[in-house]
């Protein structure tokens, strides 16, 4: 048994992990982001749409005193 080349395969086995848990790390931080932008976009698009469905309603304000 070589204890070298075991070593040395263990090490290079270490780093292949540490880069594939890096990449994992950033797809989820971009999924992240992805999941924000289309949250906000929902909801703008929400509130365009309730507005072109009734447009009298919120524009003005009645006040009698």
């Amino acid at each position: 048994m070589d204890i070298a080349a075991l070593s040395m395969g263990l090490s290079q086995m270490k780093v292949s992990q540490q880069a594939s848990i890096s990449v994992m790390k950033m797809a989820m931080d971009s999924a992240k982001g992805q999941v924000s932008d289309l949250t906000q976009m929902l909801e703008a698009n929400t509130k365009m749409m309730e507005q072109s469905v009734s447009p009298h309603i919120g524009g003005n304000i009645d006040i009698k005193l």
